[in-house]
């Protein structure tokens, strides 16, 4: 049967619709317009699609995250409750993605390659063609025409092009009267006579007018885009933006669940393309060009986030014996992707080795040049999936940790993204039990984020607020650390401190949940030294990357065991090196190529089916670790801090 449901938002904004029996709230609300995030994907673990039943007949599946005080007033999870009848319903404030990122807080570092030079580093090209205007004597076809002054004016002797140009190609010729730009890419470098044309454009252009193309990286929780003129291989612009994916999940086994429910998929894919378009159109603002003026892009990112952006189901990546559909996506035109880009520009996107290591990792392995060193390097992509290399120009060892979100504040009672009113550096007193914060944008504190809770973790232990197994001693002189219901917590802020009028804590829960994260990470490179023969403290080079790693204290990540303990100028942190990697191969062909390679010599090691791993994982759950040999530095603090 059909049912009657009014919606009322927080504002006020009443929308009526139809639904089915048994269809859930949160599919009635998306069909109606009306958005209820989903940060589990649907799965009804997080609680944070709760809304009030405030009239009819709405069956609730599970109580998950629910008190018995809040069933009472009528509230129920979206995603977790059925329409049995006409009802109303209040759908509270959402979530807001705050748009202040730390990668838009300090700009990246890049020099255009030694050497670089558009007609002999890459393949797309640019040439004014001149053609006679037809007549009754010359008869010939608009688009014979084209192709015969390119093989005559510069040498092309075949040239291809979509069917989408060519039914613009006749207004365009006119429209520039017989003389046009032609912009188009070589079918590989080593051949400059066969291509396909990208755009026909109706003017003559002079030699230095700026070709577009953009670098991106689509990370589950930022996407990053490079604008590039090929001309100078000069990145012009660098913005940045969340996922639009994170309201349907913060990580990618949410997403991955998600996109297999219905119209799951093409949601998932229009809002991760309309990230990108986004971006896309802030670069261009900024130097005062359009979109559509972008002819080519280059695309890394995790598997999963690959898979989502070209549609393709996911499901098999998360399921024994954890396969792909592909690692190797063919090109294909940014109109068959829905991106706002020139509609025949060329979108590669860059291979992955496996379900769980991406473009981003083989871009990434290309920008630190781990590939083409002699140095033992361990390279580690800190994020929702806690991705490993170990190597140098001789091998290559890969594999992934489901680390999940909590590094990214998810999971964690008052964690929060990076942005403003994050903490983002603590130091407690080892007297008085008392904190001293630091906060982004310089506001009152509204919760923590990634680099914060390392900092507390290492704080908390050192000063003996917290046990090496993470308990709170509860016995501590400090009304800072209190019991509730889900064991000690430690409270960072009193609520008339911070902006919102509630305390900020940190709980057993919480602390557990970073516990399993860090140790997932350390596990992995253990596991992965052992399988060569070697131990962390062979590592020459370590080597960290995303945006994570460019803010996170060495010495408080060691003191939790995030970090290996070694001296600290092994450590590099490149930042984003996914995206610059993406940019080298978009100015360098020959870089393009060596990814490709990159990925076919990467061993890729499965830790589920490492026995080993968890024994690993379970000495590693500790501050910082059960074996406190590997954390001497640690350990001679710990002694220091006792002495006095």
């Amino acid at each position: 049967m059909n049912h009657t449901i009014t919606f009322t938002t927080s504002d006020g904004k009443t929308v009526t619709a139809s639904a089915l029996t048994g269809t859930l709230v949160s599919d009635a609300a998306q069909q109606a317009g009306i958005e209820i995030t989903q940060p589990c994907g649907g799965q009804g673990r997080c609680g944070r699609c709760a809304i009030q039943i405030t009239g009819g007949n709405v069956r609730r599946r599970s109580t998950l995250r629910l008190s018995q005080e809040a069933v009472e007033q009528g509230y129920a999870l979206a995603c977790q409750s059925v329409i049995e009848g006409d009802a109303s319903i209040l759908v509270p404030e959402q979530e807001k993605i705050e748009r202040n990122l730390t990668t838009d807080r300090v700009a990246a570092e890049v020099s255009v390659p030694s050497g670089y030079d558009i007609n002999w580093s890459q393949t797309v090209r640019r040439v004014n063609v001149r053609m006679n205007e037809p007549s009754m004597d010359d008869q010939t076809d608009d688009w014979a025409r084209l192709q015969t002054a390119l093989r005559v004016q510069h040498k092309l002797e075949t040239v291809e092009a979509s069917i989408s140009l060519l039914r613009r190609l006749g207004q365009v010729l006119r429209d520039g009267n017989w003389e046009v730009n032609v912009i188009y890419e070589l079918k590989n470098l080593d051949n400059h006579s066969a291509a396909h044309i990208i755009d026909v454009r109706p003017s003559i252009c002079d030699e230095d007018e700026p070709i577009y193309a953009a670098a991106i990286d689509i990370g589950t929780t930022t996407v990053s885009l490079w604008l590039v003129d090929l001309v100078t291989g000069q990145v012009k612009a660098q913005v940045a933006e969340y996922n639009d994916q994170i309201v349907r999940g913060e990580d990618v086994i949410s997403r991955i669940i998600y996109a297999s429910k219905h119209g799951g998929s093409d949601d998932l894919q229009h809002r991760v393309v309309g990230t990108i378009n986004k971006l896309g159109e802030t670069a261009c603002k900024r130097l005062k060009t359009r979109p559509d003026q972008i002819v080519k892009a280059i695309i890394a990112g995790n598997s999963t986030m690959i898979h989502l952006l070209l549609g393709i189901p996911a499901a098999s990546i998360r399921l024994a014996p954890f396969i792909t559909a592909v690692n190797h996506p063919p090109l294909m035109a940014a109109r068959e992707m829905g991106l706002h880009f020139c509609p025949d520009a060329v979108v590669d996107c860059l291979p992955g080795v496996a379900s769980y290591v991406g473009a981003d990792i083989t871009a990434g392995v290309l920008s630190n040049g781990m590939d083409d060193t002699d140095e033992i390097t361990l390279f580690i992509d800190v994020g929702t999936n806690g991705e490993i290399v170990l190597g140098n120009r001789d091998w290559l060892m890969t594999c992934a940790c489901s680390a999940g979100p909590a590094f990214e504040g998810a999971g964690v009672k008052d964690g929060m993204r990076a942005t403003t009113g994050a903490i983002e550096e603590v130091w407690i007193n080892g007297d008085t039990y008392e904190p001293s914060i630091r906060v982004i944008g310089g506001s009152k504190p509204r919760g923590v984020c990634g680099s914060g809770l390392i900092s507390l973790i290492a704080e908390m232990f050192l000063t003996g607020i917290l046990d090496k197994a993470g308990n709170v001693n509860l016995s501590l002189p400090t009304k800072r650390v209190r019991a509730t219901d889900q064991g000690g917590e430690y409270v960072i802020a009193w609520a008339d401190e911070t902006s919102h009028g509630h305390d900020i804590a940190i709980t057993r829960v919480d602390v557990d949940n970073l516990l399993r994260a860090k140790a997932a990470i350390y596990a992995g490179f253990t596991i992965l030294a052992e399988q060569v023969g070697m131990t962390l403290a062979d590592v020459e080079t370590m080597v960290i990357g995303g945006s994570f790693g460019k803010y996170v204290n060495v010495e408080k990540a060691m003191q939790i065991g995030l970090l290996p303990d070694m001296p600290w100028d092994k450590f590099k942190f490149l930042g984003n090196t996914s995206v610059k990697g993406a940019y080298f191969a978009l100015v360098d062909t020959r870089q393009r190529e060596r990814i490709s390679e990159i990925a076919s010599r990467m061993t890729y090691l499965e830790l589920s089916a490492d026995n080993t791993f968890y024994d690993a994982f379970t000495s590693a759950l500790f501050l910082p670790h059960t074996d406190m040999d590997k954390f001497p530095t640690v350990a001679e603090a710990l002694l220091s801090k006792e002495k006095r």
